[in-house]
């Protein structure tokens, strides 16, 4: 099963990579600032110390502005030179939900680990989080250490697991207790209580 919980990381990374990145129209993002501030043209030339005409010709792409104009700009607009260049969608709230009902997310299972999907709906998630049900009863069950990129989260929902990684010691931990740690360290839980114990992990794409 060593596979399962890094595949399913690798499958969730593809699935939500971005192979377009649209260039950014510097003219349409000035614009778009001014107009979030409900500026006319005449205002925010002045807060920037331009022309109202130097700024028409930018909002218009039918100039490109020097970086001193670019720092007038930025201090009218009270951003960062950086930020004129941010992606406008990261300025708008985009409303994203899933909701993911008991026992209605997607199953998969090996004989160490099964687990159940949540907020499988999403595309482009920045997190993975998952439920998982430890089958394994002891370390040797598996092939080899658990490895991926990314950071990872795991909180002890029912029953008491053993949590193996290749730096530390092994950790019992009970319902309630909670580990974040590198996921590219090698890492392995089984369940040491009489039922299976169930986990929630959360794991980042990013």
């Amino acid at each position: 099963m060593t596979q399962t919980h890094g595949t399913l990381i690798r499958i969730a990374r593809e699935n939500g990579k971005n192979t377009e990145t649209e260039p950014l129209n510097l003219g349409a993002r000035v614009r778009e600032l001014r107009k979030a501030r409900k500026w006319t043209l005449e205002q925010a030339a002045t807060q920037a110390g331009l022309a109202r005409s130097t700024l028409s010709k930018i909002e218009n792409g039918q100039m490109s502005p020097t970086y001193d104009a670019l720092k007038k700009l930025a201090v009218g607009l009270e951003i960062s030179v950086p930020q004129l260049f941010t992606p406008p969608q990261r300025d708008k709230i985009n409303g994203r939900m899933s909701v993911t009902k008991v026992g209605s997310g997607a199953h998969q299972a090996t004989t160490t680990y099964e687990h159940e999907l949540l907020g499988e709906t999403l595309t482009k998630k920045q997190m993975l989080p998952y439920r998982a049900r430890i089958r394994a009863r002891n370390i040797e069950e598996f092939d080899g250490w658990v490895r991926h990129d990314g950071e990872e989260f795991l909180y002890v929902l029912t029953g008491v697991i053993r949590l193996y990684t290749e730096f530390y010691e092994p950790i019992e931990m009970r319902r309630g207790d909670s580990a974040y740690y590198d996921a590219t360290m090698g890492h392995n839980v089984v369940s040491v209580s009489d039922e299976d114990a169930t986990i929630l992990w959360v794991t980042s794409l990013v």
